[in-house]
């Protein structure tokens, strides 16, 4: 069953909380996150199955009204999604995600500025039962809050960044992700406990991290942590050297 969040939930909590689930999950999804599967943005029934295997596993509710999702929020199983400087949400009715969910945008979000200088923009989040657009499928995972959809770019380089980094986060195990075209966007089911460990070991893999000020460049950023413009490139998921101020790099060991 869902348990009551006490107070705020904050990330710290999200990613201890998630370590401990993940061991009980991953047994029972052994052989399914396989990095030597072939990666393909195409949507499969395996996909939507291991997708609602993962809500189950969880113990996630399908939510089902608009009313049950007010509750899920003020119980903080679900969070508010804000507009930021590097994603905007369009035209969303239900702005609330999973805490995990939250901080895969946020993340995702000041990665892809970083590469292509415009915002990410999302479209979809968590959706009631009751209001599934018509096109949905049934067995969507997206009223259990685990989900989200990402609207594709038109500029090709930042569509193939995209895509690359969103097959690469598939490949280690931490999420779903299929393009569908009508719209056309991406479909992305975020495994919360998966994630959630993925960034607490990136997170003690790197030595730190380090707030972007006006005038920095990469390469002095690498300088003065001894480090190189390859491996801050690596550690940030960065295809360019676009920095910007106030984005927060990762800065490896």
């Amino acid at each position: 069953m869902e348990q009551r969040a006490e107070g705020e939930v904050t990330i710290k909590f999200v990613l201890t909380r998630a370590l401990t689930q993940s061991f009980l999950i991953v047994i029972c999804l052994t052989g399914a996150f396989s990095s030597s599967e072939a990666q393909s943005l195409r949507g499969s029934e395996r996909s939507l199955d291991l997708q609602n295997q993962v809500a189950r596993q969880h113990d996630f509710t399908y939510i089902g009204t608009p009313g049950q999702v007010d509750r899920f929020v003020k119980a903080g199983y679900l969070v508010r999604v804000p507009n930021s400087q590097n994603y905007w949400l369009k035209s969303i009715s239900f702005p609330y995600a999973r805490p995990e969910v939250a901080l895969f945008i946020a993340r995702l979000g000041s990665q892809y500025r970083s590469a292509c200088g415009e915002q990410l923009v999302v479209t979809s989040l968590t959706r009631p039962t009751s209001r599934q657009p018509r096109n949905a499928s049934p067995r969507s995972v997206h009223p259990t809050g685990m989900a989200l959809d990402l609207r594709r770019p038109s500029n090709p380089a930042c569509r193939s960044w995209l895509s690359r980094v969103l097959l690469q986060l598939e490949g280690s195990g931490v999420l779903e992700v299929s393009e569908e075209r009508r719209p056309p966007h991406y479909h992305v089911a975020v495994f919360p406990a998966q994630y959630a460990s993925y960034v607490q070991n990136l997170r003690h893999a790197n030595e730190g991290e380090y707030r972007v000020r006006r005038g920095d460049s990469l390469w002095e950023i690498a300088k003065r942590h001894d480090t190189t413009v390859t491996r801050l490139r690596s550690a940030n998921q960065m295809s360019g050297s676009r920095i910007y101020p106030g984005q927060v790099l990762s800065i490896p060991n």
